[in-house]
């Protein structure tokens, strides 16, 4: 089984709600998707569903090449079996409807295919057999929305190969997941047997008449659910045991275990509970549709994640290597005395291009001044991966420090509208570099447009294992060099050097 790689094509079977998340996820990767799907006008729903939520895919981030254009139909099972390098198979939950159309499948792909199936909770044994090659047969189990949530189970059957196993790791990791693979085979897996229990718990208080489902939500939203974001169930409760953690956690709180909190059996699923949990549910809408919650959904869970970034938590270690791996893609060819010479560099560097996101606005709808800084700060890691400062770098322990910034906003930038940074070297020596940012509206016409604000940064080149500024290395050093070479005659932007006073 081969390893992820750029230039595959994603094949995916069954383009209901799961189906097409893992649409969206490839898409916005920067990889082709071939679908299929038997019910009449899926094609239809399909490419309606990928324009609902490219939006939200947007805003977590594109890859270059990521474009909803890349994405064609089948028109039978066998057809797309033939044409792609992977396939999810996200058909109903159901193993009378899988297991045919899994051995369908098998029977016209590649050996060297692996096929998936979305399952969320039945046994990869059972759905490898007939299977030619079953070797190639796992569980690959998303969460909904797949396009945002990261989480997919990896479940192995009895004849799953450990080239399969390896191969769909790989496979997640590229798409930018967390592949968490279930080591032993069971029904359900992991998460949904946790959801499971809480739900249940959730249906037994609803149909005693002891909370009502927004009591039930607001239980876990203001409080637990905050937790659980970044550490889960059992490091929460690590940390409540204070500083002799779980084992003091379990020992204070353990004999409680005995009460009788809960109800681990679900009751019996009467129309009256069914009736009041709907009811609930429509209450808590309040008016708004299915379509209007999704965009919620999906806001906050991206404000979410993005909040634990900064904290390398759970999805927020996601969001950053995201981030990262979206730059170093889209970043142009590194610099190199043998194909960068003085006249390729004789105007200001173009490398970094975006748009304005939603949450660098402010009520006015306006770019906030704090996100005119960040924008920046991505377009002064395109100069660092430009010229050999990237991951690899300062996990060496060496980078840049900014120790002084002068910002001019000329006009305002809007939600949505599409930005181009240039960069001009003014000054570089052993230890410091000092830049200017120019950032641009892009017309409709793609050309260069209205100057909306500029930076003049310098920056002290540092080693941080020793907490102090050093020379910078051979490779960066030449490649500023260059460049400062190149800029040396530019004209001197009229930015440069302003001091802010009122004149006497």
């Amino acid at each position: 089984m081969g390893t992820a790689a750029e230039g595959r094509t994603i094949g995916v079977v069954g383009t209901g709600v799961i189906g097409a998340g893992w649409a969206v996820r490839a898409l916005a990767r920067g990889l082709d998707v071939v679908a299929w799907d038997p019910a009449p006008g899926a094609e239809d729903k399909l490419r309606a569903a990928v324009a609902r939520a490219w939006p939200s895919a947007t805003r977590l981030g594109l890859f270059p090449g990521a474009d909803p254009d890349r994405l064609t139909w089948a028109d039978t099972a066998e057809d797309l079996a033939g044409r792609v390098d992977w396939i999810q198979e996200s058909a109903p939950e159901n193993e009378t409807v899988k297991r045919p159309l899994l051995q369908t499948l098998a029977a016209h792909a590649g050996p060297e295919v692996v096929i998936a199936s979305s399952s969320s909770g039945l046994l990869p044994t059972n759905l490898q057999e007939g299977c030619e090659h079953p070797e190639r047969i796992l569980i690959g189990h998303p969460f909904n929305p797949v396009y945002l949530l990261p989480l997919v189970e990896i479940v192995a059957g009895e004849q799953t190969s450990t080239s399969a196993m390896d191969a769909a790791v790989a496979h997640y990791d590229d798409l930018v997941m967390h592949p968490l693979v279930v080591r032993n085979e069971i029904e359900g897996y992991l998460s949904d047997r946790l959801q499971e229990a809480l739900w249940r718990e959730a249906l037994h208080l609803v149909n005693d008449g002891v909370a009502t489902t927004r009591e039930l939500d607001d239980a876990v939203n203001y409080g637990p659910g905050l937790r659980w974001a970044g550490m889960g169930t059992n490091l929460t409760f690590h940390l409540a045991g204070g500083e002799q953690g779980m084992r003091h956690m379990l020992r204070q709180f353990g004999p409680a275990l005995k009460l009788p909190w809960t109800k681990l059996e679900a009751p019996e699923l009467t129309e009256d509970l069914i009736e009041a949990m709907a009811d609930g549910c429509e209450e808590q809408a309040e008016g708004r549709s299915i379509a209007e919650l999704e965009r919620l959904r999906d806001d906050y869970v991206i404000s979410v994640m993005r909040s634990l970034r900064p904290l390398d938590l759970g999805a927020g270690r996601l969001i950053a290597e995201r981030e990262a791996r979206i730059h170093e893609a889209g970043s142009p060819a590194r610099w190199s005395p043998g194909d960068a010479g003085v006249d390729d560099l004789s105007a200001p560097l173009a490398l970094y291009e975006t748009v304005v996101e939603p949450d660098w606005v402010d009520y006015n709808g306006h770019m906030s001044e704090w996100a005119f800084l960040t924008a920046f700060g991505w377009a002064s890691d395109k100069l660092f991966r430009y010229i050999g400062i990237d991951e690899d770098y300062r996990a060496a322990g060496h980078t840049f420090f900014t120790v002084e910034t002068h910002l001019n906003y000329v006009k305002e930038a809007s939600l949505g509208e599409p930005l181009r940074f240039t960069t001009q070297v003014l000054g570089v020596d052993a230890k410091r570099l000092h830049f200017f940012h120019s950032m641009y509206l892009v017309d409709e016409g793609g050309s260069t447009g209205d100057l909306l604000c500029t930076t003049e940064q310098m920056l002290l080149h540092v080693d941080t294992e020793a907490g102090s500024t050093a020379p910078l290395l051979p490779g960066p050093a030449a490649a500023l060099a260059a460049i400062a070479e190149a800029h040396a005659d530019l004209p001197v932007p009229p930015q440069v050097g302003r001091v802010m006073r009122i004149p006497a």
